[in-house]
């Protein structure tokens, strides 16, 4: 089964070639890239070429971008990656066992990058557990089988939770595989708005989409924290 990982930018360049030469050690040739840039950017799209991935102009928006790179992908198991992750090396691996097995996506564990520090420790570990009776977010790897993915409508084109709607369409098609490898997610956005002041901020968002708040509301009071890209977060 072929696989094909898409990866919405916006103004990441940097994380992005560490994320694709991370890419080019684990994965083989068979393998598609595509990078879809939300500021259509000529630095993303000549680093995209350099290592091989097909470069998709989009307008910006993590969900439109997702969409755009879905569309554009030719695999039958479709794998989303957030700029600045750090996919396990066996990833492409676990995605193809977990679809042989009947699931029809999933995602991989969370675990933070950087220096272990305790509260690192146990807001993963809290974020692990939530995920186990709640929805994950796109930081932590989705991935579908291209058919379930179409079959559940792809990515809705809003400006927060882009993953949820999709998610939950795929669970009611089937089995919905939480990996055993863990992918690295950036602390950056922690760190600079403050640990306790990210974790309220997003669980608050959160019990307001679940209330039926719209995301477009929502996403106004997220930016004055956010570096205006739409992003999801634990």
């Amino acid at each position: 089964m072929k696989l094909s990982i898409v990866i919405p930018v916006l103004g990441e360049e940097p994380a992005l070639g560490n994320l694709l030469e991370r890419l080019g050690r684990a994965l083989d040739s068979a393998e598609e890239i595509i990078v879809v840039d939300g500021a259509r950017s000529p630095d993303c799209r000549e680093q995209a070429e350099q290592h091989g991935a097909i470069y998709v102009a989009s307008d910006a928006g993590r969900g439109r971008q997702l969409a755009r790179g879905a569309d554009a992908a030719s695999g039958e198991l479709l794998w989303f990656l957030h700029a600045d992750a750090e996919p396990p090396g066996d990833g492409a691996r676990a995605i193809r066992q977990a679809a042989r097995a009947g699931a029809v996506g999933g995602y991989f564990r969370f675990r933070f990058t950087g220096s272990p520090r305790w509260h690192k420790s146990v807001l993963q570990t809290l974020i692990n557990w939530r995920t186990r009776i709640g929805v994950p977010y796109g930081d932590q790897g989705l991935f579908a089988r291209a058919d379930a993915y179409r079959q559940a409508g792809g990515f809705p084109d809003q400006p927060l939770f882009e993953e949820v709607p999709l998610i939950r369409a795929l669970r009611r098609q089937g089995r919905f595989h939480r990996a055993a490898q863990a992918i690295g997610v950036s602390p950056r956005r922690w760190e600079r708005d403050g640990w306790l002041r990210r974790s309220l901020a997003n669980r608050i968002l959160a019990l307001g989409y679940l209330a039926g708040i719209s995301p477009g509301t929502l996403a106004r009071h997220y930016r004055p924290i956010e570096d205006s890209k739409g992003m999801t977060e634990c």
